[in-house]
């Protein structure tokens, strides 16, 4: 029975589907069961349809459900859940797509780089708010000692009350460790199990930045094919890594979601074979038409999942803050390896993102970051409708600042870009995400819309469609 509480600060539709994600969790509505239909169960709580509906959405998003056509939502098996946590036991990019920049005579009026941000989505003015008060903060002391190893205390306190209410990563402040952008991070954790393992095992396609930090630092790089639905898990069990480094919520650059069945598989592959997962959470808050996707740290706590989060996203590349939660088994291991270590950040800047967190500003940030984003995304997206119809297949719908644009002309990927360039569009390549270029099909290329307007990239697709004359 689903009981709806108006007096809290919960939405109508979180308070749904969070009753009924329980009630399938706990068996109480088993695996091939249908879900009331939006109009009956809207009916009997009293809540306008769109409200069921969006919970729906959430649902499905996550894998709890499955939406057929003429059948309506399928509740999906999802027990392993409960049968894992019960075994369990408690003891995350430049986060940017360094795509090489074209070196072009005449500048382009349409740019879909990746992982640049718009300026006017920059809360500039709050910045300078806090950055005089976290300057107006600091004494001669905090000027003449190091910062703590793992992050100032204070940061990481609100990183941890973040990562429980949006990610439901359970941790304690001493497992957080902030570090100087996402490269950094990912070079502790080859540091940390160097001497005890060394190979990998990576997303394939995936993201070149992590594979080239593990290749310079010894790792020998196991990619495994990614499915429609994410990693694929037949694979990895062939696979000989004890590690592997996911991107679960969104793909990189497939934007593909693993859902919950597929999650705790992973989990339970973790946990047998004793091996880690590393989470990269890169962009796990920019969803257009769904919450958050939860993280597979939140699942099950059993020491299993490295986290990796960062600031760059939704905030900003430049600042270089990212964060590392370690499981605690592994705490002792980084004391030995790293207990000289001093935090690669400024104390000032650390300061000014603690009040930046705990004055609000960051959720508020992040909302008006989504709202804006989904603007330019419903505008690429009505853009190709509208200019290239079916001919082109988009990838990595409804979350992130990319998709991928696969083309059904049979062009292949220099074309598309080159094309592109003639018109005054910049477009780029994604052969770069693959180890076994000969597993490509050519004919992807990679749209970022981030630090475009909702009319330039609207423009830009014109263009664009008509370089590929379509």
């Amino acid at each position: 029975m689903i009981i709806l509480k108006s007096d809290v600060n919960t939405p109508l539709y979180i308070q749904i589907y969070e009753q009924l994600k329980e009630e399938i969790m706990n068996g109480s509505m088993p695996a091939g069961s249908k879900l009331p239909s939006t109009r009956n169960l809207a009916k009997t709580l009293a809540v306008g349809r769109n409200t069921v509906e969006n919970a729906y959405l959430q649902l499905t998003s996550e894998g709890y459900v499955e939406s057929k056509q003429g059948s309506g939502f399928i509740i999906q098996n999802v027990t392993a859940v409960n049968d894992l946590n019960k075994k369990s036991q408690y003891d995350l990019r430049d986060e940017e797509s360094k795509v090489p920049e074209e070196k072009i005579m005449n500048p382009q009026v349409y740019n879909f780089q990746y992982g640049h941000l718009s300026g006017e989505d920059f809360p500039l003015r709050l910045w300078k708010k806090v950055s005089n008060k976290a300057i107006t903060s600091l004494t001669a002391d905090d000027m003449t000692r190091y910062s703590y190893p793992k992050g100032e205390y204070e940061l990481r306190n609100e990183v941890k009350a973040y990562l429980r209410k949006s990610r439901g990563v359970l941790c304690d402040e001493e497992q957080i460790i902030i570090c100087a952008g996402f490269e950094y991070a990912l070079t502790l954790l080859c540091q940390l199990f160097r001497g005890d393992l060394n190979q990998i095992a990576l997303e394939e396609p995936g993201y070149f930045g992590a594979r080239q930090i593990f290749c310079n630092n010894g790792y020998e790089v196991l990619p495994i094919s990614v499915e429609q639905d994410g990693l694929n898990l037949t694979s990895l069990e062939e696979c000989p890594a004890k590690i592997v480094y996911v991107t679960p919520s969104h793909q990189f650059p497939t934007g593909a979601v693993m859902p919950i069945q597929k999650r705790v598989r992973l989990l339970e592959w973790a946990q047998r074979k004793e091996c880690m997962i590393i989470e990269d959470d890169y962009d796990s808050e920019i969803r257009y038409n769904s919450r958050p996707i939860p993280s597979i740290n939140s699942i099950a706590a059993n020491g299993n999942v490295i986290y990796i989060g960062t600031m760059s996203k939704a905030l900003s590349p430049s600042l270089r803050i990212s964060y590392l939660v370690l499981p605690k088994k592994l705490m002792e291991k980084y004391a030995q390896r790293f207990e000289i270590y001093q935090s690669p950040v400024a104390v000032i800047q650390q300061r000014m993102l603690t009040l930046f967190m705990k004055l609000g500003y960051w959720e508020s940030h992040l909302r008006k970051i989504c709202n804006a984003n989904k603007r330019k995304y419903d505008s690429l997206i009505h853009g190709i409708t509208q200019y290239m119809g079916d001919q082109v297949i988009i990838h990595g719908k409804n979350a992130g600042l990319h998709i991928l644009l696969e083309s059904k002309q049979g062009l292949s990927e220099s074309d598309m870009i080159e094309k592109a360039k003639a018109y005054g569009v910049l477009v780029y390549p994604v052969s770069v995400f693959w180890m076994n270029k000969s597993n490509y099909l050519d004919n992807m290329v990679l749209l970022g819309f981030g630090n475009l307007s909702e009319e330039e990239i609207l423009q830009g697709i014109k263009e664009f469609s008509k370089a590929l004359r379509i």
